[in-house]
């Protein structure tokens, strides 16, 4: 099994950083009978730094799309390089030690302990990325700090509002200091000003640095990204429909 950096990649001076997500023919089929081709062959380059929305109408292949660029799917087609290693090389543990180290998930549910603190629903985060126990919890409250929630990391989730449990789940998702930030529907289960409020949190951590991937079926969602690619029928396309196709 190839063997995986624990950082950033080093690369030669003067050369240039590798995209964070690049398919070179990804696809999936599933075996049949009949075979089902969820996502057909198709190239993509997500390069570090971008806001990236994924827009398609139920069915398109957009979950599909989501299970491969987060390694909880292997593409039956095709290269998925993720931050210049080749994801296909790996084996089961390579790929989940990858996916633990460069790829932050935020959701539609939230997926909180209800009867843990916030700061420490944030540091379960870490109990598999061989952080040392006494760092958990500064590590914690600090990422919570950072999505404006320094006055609320004792609070249980029944007591947080849903934006700002999405703000924790959000939080958890950064505690390890991802290349990529993916998220699915992340504002579904929220009233206007909550989205906003998570959206807005979305555009400064882009306007940080954090590279971020939305998979969303709100046209004002997809908007927020720095371009859009659609999916329709399993097929990926550089060309965003217009907001009243996205159903």
């Amino acid at each position: 099994m190839k063997a995986l950096p624990d950082g950033p990649l080093a690369l030669p001076e003067g050369a240039s950083k590798p995209p964070v997500i690049e398919f070179r023919g990804v696809g999936l089929t599933y075996p049949g009978p009949p075979p089902v081709e969820a996502l057909r062959p198709g190239n993509l380059r997500v390069e570090s730094g971008e806001f990236v929305t994924i827009v398609g109408p139920s069915g398109s292949g957009k979950s599909t799309f989501l299970n491969i660029a987060g390694l909880l799917d292997a593409p039956t087609s095709g290269t998925y390089m993720l931050d210049g290693i080749d994801t296909g090389a790996l084996g089961d543990a390579g790929r989940t030690a990858l996916r633990g180290r460069r790829i932050g998930f935020v959701f539609q549910s939230f997926h909180l302990l209800s009867h843990r603190s916030a700061q420490e629903n944030v540091a379960l985060a870490m109990l598999y990325n061989a952080v040392p126990r006494r760092e958990r919890l500064p590590r914690a409250r600090e990422v919570l700090q950072r999505v404006g929630l320094g006055h609320r990391v004792d609070a249980l989730p029944p007591r947080l509002s849903g934006g700002e449990r999405q703000r924790v789940a959000i939080a958890r998702a950064l505690v390890g200091n991802p290349s990529l930030l993916l998220c699915d529907e992340p504002t579904g289960n929220l009233d206007t000003a909550n989205a906003q409020t998570v959206l807005r949190l979305l555009d400064e951590l882009h306007q940080d640095g954090m590279t971020v991937l939305v998979i969303t079926h709100d046209p004002q969602v997809a908007l927020r990204g720095g371009r859009t690619v659609s999916i329709r029928d399993g097929a990926l396309s550089e060309r965003a429909e217009h907001p009243e196709a996205i159903t």
